[in-house]
């Protein structure tokens, strides 16, 4: 693993070898050619997994609590043919992103981040797209940097239109309290029931909860959302646990009025995004393709010119 020159060493967050042996393993399953980068910010350093030409448009991945990005492996490849694919490894939640230096505690905090980290990647203008709480992040930070986001997507975002369902956080609270991998893999079996949620990743997410003690993800408030700028489409799980999607889809529509959403009816919360993910590059790529007609409408032109250096300025990078 390569390191920045100007990045101290350091190491990911205790986490056992189990935990990184899955990592790998479910990485080894992103396209050929993927570069692992590590960005240097005030709050630590960010592992990226890059894929896609560099000069193309960017989208930062931004994984859902305990994912970590290597999540994204069967989404790159249909999101790399015309797109610069940044997947992050969230700053404070398992993967091999290491905090230091200023303490990440804030959304405020958190937004420096990002900030920080796409002024590492050279990217001046990126889509996002987030699931879950990652969604959370993209959404908050989309409402940051109006000028900095050209696309949003969602799946199945949570605390973003509403809140959890009392069943869920019930549900989930065994598994927050005494994590064991037991536990936690007999949960997601409950709550991926009847799909085909990939077993390697469900294997890492129980890594990630029982073995990653010194996780501290950000939370903060529910964003305003009327305010935003940025083209949105929210994919919802039809057969999410986490919140009720109808009403998702409902408050999403009165906020955002320009939004596209959409429902993958048989899908659960967290099947996103590794089930059925056809489906779920089909309609997130055409998103992120238009035919930039609305982009004349909105009056605000779309900056690709700024992105030719992503991904290879801010830290040091190697293929797979």
């Amino acid at each position: 693993m390569t390191k920045s020159a100007s990045t101290p060493a350091s190491t990911p967050a205790p986490a056992s070898q189990d935990f990184f042996t899955a990592y790998d393993a479910l990485l080894a399953r992103w396209p050929a050619g993927t570069a692992e980068i590590e960005v240097p910010t005030p709050y630590g350093t960010t592992r990226v997994h890059a894929y896609g030409p560099a000069g193309a448009p960017a989208v930062l991945l931004l994984h859902g609590g305990g994912s970590t990005g290597a999540v994204w492996f069967a989404n790159a490849a249909a999101l790399g043919t015309h797109h610069r694919v940044l997947a992050v490894d969230i700053l404070g939640d398992a993967g091999r992103s290491v905090r230091a230096g200023r303490p990440l505690r804030t959304s405020a905090d958190l937004m420096g981040w990002l900030d920080a980290l796409l002024d590492g990647l050279g990217v001046r203008r990126a889509a996002l797209l987030g699931h879950s709480y990652g969604a959370w992040i993209a959404l908050t930070y989309a409402l940051h940097a109006t000028e900095r986001v050209d696309r949003l997507v969602l799946l199945d975002p949570t605390q973003c239109f509403a809140g959890f369902r009392p069943g869920f956080l019930l549900r989930s609270l065994p598994v927050l309290v005494r994590p064991r991998k037991a536990r936690v893999l007999a949960y997601l079996d409950r709550e991926t029931a009847g799909t085909d949620t990939d077993p390697d990743w469900k294997r890492l997410f129980a890594l990630a909860a029982s073995e990653c003690a010194d996780r501290k993800p950000v939370v903060g408030r529910r964003p305003d959302a009327r305010a935003l700028r940025a083209p949105l489409l929210v994919l919802l799980a039809g057969r999410s646990g986490a919140h009720d999607p109808e009403k998702v889809a409902a408050r999403a529509r009165e906020a955002v009025p320009h939004a596209r959403i959409e429902t993958l009816p048989q899908l659960t919360h967290y099947a996103l995004p590794t089930a059925a993910p056809a489906e779920t590059n089909r309609l997130v790529c055409a998103f992120l393709r238009p035919d930039r007609a609305d982009e004349t409408d909105r009056g605000d032109e779309t900056d690709q010119g700024d992105q030719g250096d992503q991904g290879d300025r801010g830290g040091q990078s190697r293929s797979r």
